[in-house]
This record gives C-alpha cells, structure tokens and sequence, in this order.
C-alpha cells in the first residue's frame, strides 16, 4: 500500500514538473517569438533577387526579427493593395512607392508613418545620407526625409559597345549633342543595327522632365512648383517642340524604337538587339550580371544650342516608406532592418549590384575602382548627386502628378506614332495638365 501510494505521488510529482517545464518552456518561446517586418516591392526580377539576398542575410543573423517579403507587379498594384486594406495586419510594414513628386501628400497619409519620425526614436547610428539635403527626393518643405531613399536611380544611356564597333564609330562612345547622336545612329543603322539602333522606355523622363534639367531649363514655372503661391504651369517651348519633332523623324525613319515598356527595351538590349537604351540605371546590375553584354554608360544627350554644358538630371525611382499603427516593437524591428540595409557593407552590395544610387557616402566611398571597369562615365554620373543640385535639377512639385504622367505618355505615344504634330501634342498636354492640378 505504501508502495502504491508513494509510487502515485511520485507520477503526479512528475506530471506536474513536466507540466511546469512545458508551461515555461512555452512562455519562452512566446517571450522570444521573432518580430515580423512584413515588406512588399515591386522590384524587377533582378533587383528583387538581390533584395532577398540582403532579407536571408538579415534573417540568418539574428532571431529576434523576421522580414517576410511580398512582390507585386508594380506600383499601381501596391497602391490598389493598400488601398483595400482595412485592417492594420492587412498592410505592410515597409512599401516601396515612388514619392509621385508630391512627397508631403504621401507621407500625411493615415497609414503612413514619417522616416524622421522613426528615426527620431530609432536612429541609424553613423549613416551619412549619399543624396544631398537639396535633393527634394522623398524629402519634406524642410528637409526632413520621409522615406527610406533605397530604390534612387537615374535616367542614363546605355550603349552597346560591339555595336559600336561593328559600325567602325570611333571612338566608340555615342555623342552626348542630340544631333551628333543621330549621325551615329544612321551608322549605326547601316552597319548591323537596322532593327533596333536606338529604343527607350521612359518616354515621359527623356523627353519632357529631363529634357529640361539636362539643358538647365525649368520643368515648370514657379520654380518647379518649389517657389512661389498657386499652381506651376507647364511651358513646353520651342526646344521641346523641336526635340519632340526630331524624335517623330527618328521613329519614321526607323533609328528610334517606338517606346517599349515593362521590361521590353532593357530584354531586347540586354540581347544586343539594340544599340543604344535610354532608361534608368537601375536596369545597371541587371546588364552587368549579363557576361555575353558589353556594354557602357554615358549622360543623356542634350542640345549644345540651348545649354553650352549638360545639367544633370533628375534623380528619381521609389523609397521604403514605413506604415503607420504598428506596436513599439514593429516599429523597432522595421528600423533594425533598415539600419542593416544602411551598413556600409550592405549599401555597397545593393549600390553595386542593382544601379541604384548609392544610400549612403559610405557605399559610394567603400565602391572600389575596379568596380566601375568599363562602365564609361557611371563613376561620373554617380558621384555629382551627392553635391547640392542646381535649381533646375533639384526636384519638382506637381500635384496629381502621377495623372499627369500618365497622360503625358499617351501624348508622347501619339505624336510618335504620327498622329499628332509635335506643336498640337504639347500645347494640349500643358492644358490638360493644367486642368488635372486644380483637380
């Protein structure tokens, strides 16, 4: 009986230990349960590639944090997507949108949380922003940055360097004069590139927004929309009724390429169809990963008539925004991520591998020469955004831009295809966008 009785207190002794150690052993595991940091972009394959590498890496150094990422289509999807989210677990803790010109309206949305303002209580230790402070890129009125600057790039050409050759130009450098380039285009045409001598797929960012920065001219009146009460206008002038005329010959004669969108243009470079791509940098990392492309970089064109030395242009793509609502702990693992993207090791390997601007000086300082082999002018066309824009470059304001954009395209896809003269296209176009900012 003794036996019995003391052999029973002993199983529910053990019970109750085994009890007890489960029990602690799940308020542990739930003490120490990984935060997560939910991420949707709309990267392109390439870039998104490198992006996942950087999230493993993240992911495999600590346990404290979770990053979990979510790709869409593009940008308009994104938006669509928050849009229809009602709930906060319905909405990303870090988005990628582009800052649609009108940074201030983004950034006081509900859902959206300033960057200053996480950083205010998260800061990110040592990082010297790449992007001067005169950079109106995802910055505010004062300065104040409201959006992680990571997908940053700018409008290049890209030109094929066997092309080049192949046509006998010497040196094989396309020109940066408008009218230089088409001599070589003709060349070009005539020795190998009758298919394709020259195609884009930034209609809109070649041939109107960067068409005035490249030339030192404003984009808008009221200092592009930077100056001054009341709406800026559109004043699409003589050099650009003469450009976009030129760029009507160039598709009738067949030097040019219809602009090609999505990814179009870049596959058909990429496959040494064509031999010049005006687009973003940010397509560099892709081409460069490319072993059988050989290719290099120069600034986009521009007319020595207008401007006796090439501005720069404007510097734009998409940043990580930081979405509104989420406990202290979501907030602290969101800039536990972003201060990793920051460190110089990590900033160097997107900078490099993807064409995006450097995010930080560090990046750009720690990017050894070897890097920029063969590459052309992307050195160049890099290091000058870290120094104070001029006023023409810096950035412009435009509300219910990402309408007018849209509109512009479909003009610029009409005058191209002949169906509208270049004068008519733009005179309308500056009206209608007049109209769409008082919407």
């Amino acid at each position: 009986m003794k036996s019995n009785r003391y052999c029973g207190v002993g199983v529910s002794a053990r019970k109750l230990a085994w009890m007890t150690a489960g029990g602690l052993l799940l308020s542990s595991l739930a003490a120490t349960a990984a935060t997560e940091v939910r991420i949707w972009h709309s990267l392109s394959s390439y870039n998104a590639e490198v992006f996942e590498d950087l999230v493993d890496d993240f992911n495999k150094d600590q346990k404290d944090v979770k990053v979990k990422l979510k790709s869409f289509e593009s940008e308009e999807a994104i938006e669509a997507a928050l849009a229809a989210a009602k709930k906060r677990d319905d909405r990303p803790h870090l988005v990628q949108l582009d800052d649609d010109r009108s940074p201030e309206e983004i950034a006081g949305r509900s859902y959206i949380q300033p960057l200053h303002a996480l950083l205010a209580h998260h800061p990110i230790k040592d990082a010297k922003w790449f992007l001067s402070e005169r950079n109106t890129f995802a910055r505010d009125s004062k300065g104040r940055l409201v959006a992680f600057p990571y997908m940053v790039d700018v409008p290049v050409m890209f030109y094929n360097l066997d092309a080049f050759k192949k046509a006998n130009l010497k040196p094989t450098v396309p020109q940066r004069a408008w009218n230089g380039l088409q001599d070589q285009l003709v060349t070009l045409a005539n020795n190998g590139s009758r298919r394709c001598p020259l195609t884009t797929d930034q209609p809109v960012s070649i041939n109107l927004e960067n068409l005035a920065a490249v030339n030192n001219q404003l984009y808008a009146s009221q200092g592009n929309g930077l100056t001054g009460k009341g709406k800026p206008a559109f004043m699409f002038d003589v050099m650009y009724i003469r450009h976009l005329s030129l760029m009507i010959s160039w598709v009738r004669s067949e030097l040019m390429v219809k602009p090609e969108f999505d990814s179009v243009a870049g596959q058909r470079f990429a496959r040494g169809e064509c031999a010049v791509l005006l687009s973003t940098s940010g397509n560099l990392g892709w081409f460069k990963n490319d072993k059988k492309l050989d290719f290099a970089i120069s600034g986009l064109p521009y007319y020595p008539q207008v401007t006796d030395k090439p501005g720069n242009p404007f510097v734009g793509g998409s940043a990580l925004w930081v979405t509104a609502g989420h406990s202290k702990d979501s907030d602290a693992a969101s800039a536990r991520f972003l201060s990793f993207l920051a460190q110089p090791q990590r900033a160097s390997k997107w900078y490099q591998e993807t064409g995006f601007l450097p995010l930080t000086k560090q990046a750009f300082e720690q990017t050894q020469d070897g890097y920029y082999k063969n590459l052309g002018e992307w050195k160049q066309l890099v290091a000058v955004n870290q120094a104070a824009p001029a006023a023409n470059s810096r950035g412009f304001r435009i509300d219910n831009y990402p309408e007018i954009r849209a509109m512009f395209q479909q003009t610029l896809q009409a005058a191209l295809s002949g169906n509208q003269p270049a004068v008519t296209a733009l005179k309308t176009a500056a009206t209608q966008a007049s109209a769409m900012m008082k919407k």
